[in-house]
């Protein structure tokens, strides 16, 4: 087990200390700061990452690259606006391939590609399915306002049980193929009991924050500016926030006008929602863009 990953353990009961001791509002407000200050932040340069990977950092090619990223936010939000129902199966996938990428990103593909994203995104989605399991009626009631109709009761036991056999049929067959997999089967088994606790434990807002900002927004951050600048040292994160403010703060002022229009409605949790899906897409794109570039 890595320090980081001992780190982000600490992190996570800290966080269940928290959920013990803060009512359900103060939870969700804690909840969606650290969300902003490190979810949205480990998104918000992507416009970096994009100029890097495609070696072009003129001023011409980044206002491309802005113009580009923006497009695929912009058609995110047509879509969940037009086709809500698809626009969500989309998002539960694509952020299932990038949550399941950023835990099992360790994996070299050696001319299989297809069996290890297939494996990672069936991951992800286990975990989604986890979390969508101990908070069935919020995650209900969230899916229902994005798509604008009601939806008769959703199954999700037997969506984690599929799931879980997936994944399991998967890891079976990536053992075959990669010698290096059962190396990193018990400690991620390991982490999988870590995420159904905090699910259980926390409250939907406060658990899917730990989760996504403990456990993926902060390694990916490290990531990111091991890539950009080489390593991960103080003075480069700096450098690595004030490339990134001008978008953070911009995310954040979108939110925060969703927020005010919002605030005394249940629509905002699937506003927000469909909000982070938006700019997800682009996102997970670039993330595996840069993961194929640093293999070739």
């Amino acid at each position: 087990m890595s320090n980081s990953n001992r780190f982000a353990i600490v992190l996570s009961f800290l966080g269940l200390w928290i959920n013990s001791h803060f009512s359900f509002k103060n939870q969700q407000i804690i909840g969606f700061v650290v969300i902003f200050l490190f979810g949205i932040l480990h998104g918000s340069n992507d416009i970096a990452l994009f100029s890097k990977i495609n070696g072009k950092i003129a001023k011409q090619d980044f206002f491309k690259n802005l113009i580009y990223y923006t497009s695929v936010i912009i058609i995110g939000i047509i879509l969940f606006y037009n086709f809500p129902s698809t626009a969500i199966v989309l998002f539960i996938i694509i952020s299932g391939y990038h949550f399941g990428e950023q835990h099992w990103g360790i994996l070299k593909k050696e001319g299989q590609e297809k069996a290890i994203i297939l494996f990672q995104t069936v991951y992800g989605l286990f975990i989604f399915s986890l979390l969508f399991y101990f908070h069935q009626v919020e995650v209900t009631e969230i899916v229902n306002q994005i798509i604008g109709k009601k939806l008769d009761v959703i199954n999700f036991r037997f969506i984690l049980m599929l799931l879980g056999i997936a994944l399991v049929s998967c890891s079976f067959y990536i053992n075959m193929i990669l010698k290096n997999f059962k190396d990193y089967i018990l400690i991620n088994l390991f982490y999988l009991l870590v995420f159904a606790i905090i699910f259980k434990t926390a409250d939907l807002i406060w658990a899917f924050a730990l989760y996504f900002v403990i456990w993926h927004s902060i390694p990916s951050i490290k990531e990111q500016i091991n890539y950009l600048y080489g390593e991960f040292t103080l003075n480069n994160f700096i450098i690595y926030f004030k490339a990134a403010f001008p978008y953070w703060v911009t995310s954040l002022i979108g939110i925060a006008i969703l927020y005010f229009l919002f605030k005394d409605k249940e629509l905002f949790n699937a506003l927000f929602f469909s909000f982070l899906a938006a700019i997800t897409f682009p996102h997970t794109i670039i993330i595996l863009k840069m993961q194929n570039k640093k293999t070739e």
